[in-house]
């Protein structure tokens, strides 16, 4: 058929000829008009929330849930490193008429040591290997602060740490960063550019990148000095009409702000209207300008392929792939060679599993060694035995095992007197990044925890501070773990010995927790005694919607929490007496919610 100029200019030709009411015999290059495609296909390659793992995470870190066709019962499968990542995208990209790989956030921050020890240098370089196009900036490339986040992008050596090795200066990275809602306090302008717009196969595309309004209640305070985090939707929405002004109308949207699927396997089918996914990114998905044709996201480090109706009621596509390298989302949609937008139906989103049983990518491979080589010294230092795996970030309990063993640490370290006299100690559950894992990494041995391992699990070095809080406060910082920011996604404390409780999940707010069953050694809480209280730097300021901590008083500074980890570690196993994995038994769950946290 032919297209409405092209058919009304061949009936001009026929009216001057004087043949109107005859049939038009449309010349050859009509016809072959008529046979372009009036689409073209463009693929995207998504990830988010890498935290700069580099290599394999291990334990249940390392591990998708996901279906097993032939049994068709949940298995745990192995996934995640940049080796098998890099050929994972390689792969899927060769068949793809074009490819764009793009992420959303995370991307490095809370990073293992390898990557750590260097700023995350080792991460931006194997980024730009793996091809990286753009990605949103997300609340843990703050960690360090804006100029940190600066020099990733533009390059330099660190301000204080220098170049790493002689004659190697760091390039910075290729990809490009956006923060279109992340504003400069005195400039009122965006911190890195907004968006990014690129061609594809003639058609403008623009990618916008946000990251979630809410950083500053999640960094520290010195983090996002100077930043005002801005509204994502009205940040999208207004750089989405910024950028059809221009003609860019195939507009994607890449988030760092996520949601919670009801299932924990990979390829849950979360319904047509989106109603098996909750969380933040419902709400926003709906507000956001029908004119974004997909959305990106991360943050919740959940796994997920889903539509959520715009504004119009259309249901448009919303990603995120879990979380380390363990999955990438391949997006396949069609754009307009006409109006230059994304063809909404057209937009097919699919998760895949990062297996470790294709081929390493041998630049990848060279990368790892060569920091490793380097981070060696220090990485492989032994600091304790544990007797089996001790379940962190891969346990999705109220009460984790890893949990108590850093709040019993924390306890351990600031109890003397001259330390701040502690009498409990508690440990945000997002501190903790991996797990204690039994089976040796490298050459120390099975059981051994090494300085390395370490510090994966704590990985931001965060300075020790106990303050004093009446056993009303006490109470009060229990219930904001159930309440306030965090009622609708509850963020269970781990607490140290002797402090037991029990929240009634069937309850709203505050009335989950119930106060008559907290108890220290065996105690009740007065409400009006008073309580030396230790915690994390980014805790006790009331970081993680727990204000009670910020109103505490008497500060005083300790050690890091990775000093404190180590040294108890040290102090409390051995190889004939490994460290044993705690009983759980400090956090009671009454109905819904026995696997918050």
């Amino acid at each position: 058929m032919l297209s409405v100029r092209s058919r009304r200019a061949a009936l001009a030709v026929v009216a001057a000829a004087g043949l109107v009411g005859t049939v038009a015999v449309p010349t050859a290059a009509q016809a072959a008009d008529a046979k372009r495609p009036k689409t073209v296909n463009l693929q995207l390659l998504a990830i988010n929330d890498l935290h700069g793992n580099l290599e394999p995470p291990a334990g249940s870190s390392g591990t998708i849930r996901e279906v097993d066709p032939a049994t068709g019962q949940t298995v745990s499968t192995p996934a995640g490193g940049v080796e098998y990542l890099a050929t994972a995208l390689r792969q899927a990209r060769i068949p793809a008429d074009d490819s764009i790989t793009v992420a959303a956030g995370d991307l490095v921050g809370a990073s293992p040591l390898t990557s750590a020890l260097f700023h995350d240098e080792p991460t931006i370089e194997a980024l730009d290997k793996l091809g990286l196009d753009v990605t949103s900036v997300g609340n843990h490339e703050f960690d360090e602060g804006a100029a940190e986040l600066r020099r990733l992008q533009d390059g330099g050596c660190h301000p204080v740490d220098g170049c790493y090795e002689e004659g190697r200066k760091f390039k910075g990275a290729n990809f490009n960063y956006l923060s279109a809602n992340v504003l400069d306090e005195r400039t009122g302008k965006p911190l890195l550019a907004p968006y990014w717009v690129t061609k594809s196969q003639g058609v403008k595309v623009g990618f916008i990148g946000v990251t979630l309004e809410g950083t500053p209640n999640i960094v520290t305070a010195e983090g996002v000095k100077g930043l005002k985090f801005g509204n994502e939707v009205a940040t999208i929405n207004k750089y989405a009409a910024e950028l059809k002004a221009k003609g860019v109308n195939s507009i994607v949207a890449l988030i760092h702000e996520g949601g919670l699927p009801a299932s924990s396997t990979y390829n849950y089918d979360c319904g047509a209207a989106g109603e098996g996914i909750s969380g933040p990114i419902v709400d926003i998905a709906k507000k956001i300008d029908p004119a974004v044709g997909a959305i990106v996201t991360g943050h919740t480090h959940n796994a997920y392929a889903c539509t959520i109706p715009d504004p119009q009621g259309v249901p448009r596509s919303v990603t995120s792939a879990a979380s380390f390298g363990r999955l990438y989302t391949e997006i396949d949609l069609k754009l307009d060679k006409t109006t230059g937008a994304i063809v909404r139906p057209s937009v097919k989103a699919e998760n895949h599993v990062v297996r470790r049983t294709v081929e390493k990518a041998p630049d990848m491979t060279e990368l790892i060694s060569h920091y490793s080589k380097l981070a060696a010294p220090i990485a492989n230092r032994p600091l304790g035995y544990i007797a089996a795996d001790v379940n962190g970030r891969g346990n999705n309990d109220p009460e984790k095992p890893l949990g108590d063993v850093i709040a019993d640490a924390q306890l351990a370290g600031l109890a003397p007197a001259d330390k701040g006299g502690a009498q409990i100690a508690f440990m945000n559950p997002g501190g903790i990044r991996a797990d204690l894992v039994y089976k040796a990494s490298g050459a120390e041995g099975d059981g051994v925890v090494t300085y390395g391992e370490a510090f994966t699990v704590q990985p931001f070095t965060n300075m020790m501070q106990v303050k004093t809080l009446t056993g009303a406060q006490l109470i009060q910082l229990l219930q904001q773990q159930v309440s306030g920011s965090n009622e609708a996604s509850p963020k269970i404390l781990q607490s140290s010995k002797g402090l037991t409780y029990t929240l009634d999940m069937r309850n709203k707010g505050a009335e989950r927790l119930v106060v008559d069953s907290v108890r220290l050694n065996g105690a009740p809480i007065d409400p009006a005694a008073k309580f030396r209280v230790a915690a994390n730097e980014f805790l006790a300021g009331g970081g993680d919607g727990f204000p009670a901590f910020a109103a505490g008083t008497d500060k005083l500074v300790g050690a890091s929490d990775l000093d404190v980890f180590a040294a108890y570690l040290g102090a409390n196993s051995s190889a004939a007496a490994p460290l044993q994995v705690p009983a759980q038994d400090r956090i009671k769950v009454i109905g819904p919610g026995s696997s918050i946290g």
